[in-house]
């Protein structure tokens, strides 16, 4: 497998030799830093959405549970980063496995599509790909950190949703 994620990784990480592509994968990337792209998206459905805003405000804490849980797993594992290519973008911390942007930007697309936020998943899957086109993650980091996320949303989208009620 690791054979596999690295030549996956030096294919994807080679994208990032045309300037837009980089560019594009640099701002995904610090978008996604802490979850703040994901955190401020729920915050501004639950602004924009009154009559839901407790689901809303949920789905936000689901985000938010499954990055700070990412982070949690990434300090037990201690795999660390990519070093047979030269990162597009510096990180925050050393170890790479969950990839913690991929759990937030999954747990998002999930959540609040199941609030009709239908336009997120296309958005979550580029921010996956750009920590493989900025060479921060290895492909299975993102797939676990996806996984992660998926899991987290789904396994709150009852409490999200109030049961049936906000």
């Amino acid at each position: 497998m690791d054979d596999m994620d690295h030549r996956i990784l030096s294919a994807l990480r080679a994208r990032g030799a045309d300037p837009r592509v980089a560019s594009a994968a640099r701002g995904l990337s610090l978008a996604g830093e802490h979850g703040a792209l994901w955190l401020a998206a729920g915050l501004v459905g639950a602004a924009a959405d009154g009559a839901r805003r407790g689901s809303w405000l949920r789905g936000t804490a689901l985000v938010a549970g499954a990055h700070l849980t990412s982070s949690g797993v990434k300090r037990l594992v201690r795999r660390g980063r990519p070093g047979h290519i030269e990162p597009l973008v510096r990180t925050v911390g050393r170890y790479s496995f969950p990839s913690s942007h991929a759990a937030s930007a999954t747990a998002a697309a999930v959540a609040f599509g199941a609030l009709g936020a239908y336009g997120l998943p296309p958005l979550a899957a580029a921010m996956c790909l750009s920590r493989l086109v900025v060479g921060v993650h290895y492909p299975s980091d993102v797939a676990a950190g996806a996984a992660l996320g998926a899991l987290a949303a789904r396994l709150g989208a009852r409490w999200m949703t109030g049961g049936g009620r906000d």
